[in-house]
């Protein structure tokens, strides 16, 4: 962008000096390079939405007896406790980390409606069964406190 050279205003003909940006006469610029080009906005493009997932904290979990091997429903609270079970009545300590679950259960946070998830599901996104609701699957046993 070179500055003004000097010479006859292109508008009025008044003689200007060099280096000046508008004539003082009819304030025409004399620099077209400093002429305000006009400004495009750019072309809108909307963002994919989100679907939102609630956390879902299991409240216990499914697993077989030690001794009938039938599906025994126990709730996360009763880890750590001597149990027994209902069908058979063997007692046996309930220790989280020696417990191979068969699945879990949880209420669903849009419905409320209980679900039964496989081990798989945990900590990954899916869809209520019931209602369609986004939710994700949390063990509370390795939740971050």
């Amino acid at each position: 962008m070179p500055a003004w050279p000097g010479g006859d205003c292109p508008e009025c003909g008044e003689q200007m000096p060099a280096n000046v940006i508008r004539c003082a006469t009819c304030r025409a610029l004399l620099n077209n390079d400093l002429a305000i080009k006009p400004i495009v906005p750019p072309e809108f493009v909307p963002l994919p939405e989100i679907a939102t997932s609630s956390d879902v904290s299991l409240r216990g979990v499914y697993l077989p007896c030690p001794a009938c091997t039938r599906e025994l429903r126990i709730s996360q609270n009763l880890f750590g406790q001597r149990v027994q079970c209902r069908f058979c009545h063997h007692p046996f300590d309930l220790k989280r980390e020696s417990a191979a679950p068969l699945a879990g259960y949880a209420s669903c946070p849009h419905c409320h409606q209980e679900l039964r998830a496989a081990p798989k599901y945990l900590g990954i996104k899916v869809s209520c069964r019931h209602c369609g609701g986004s939710i994700r699957l949390v063990d509370p046993k390795s939740a971050p406190a």
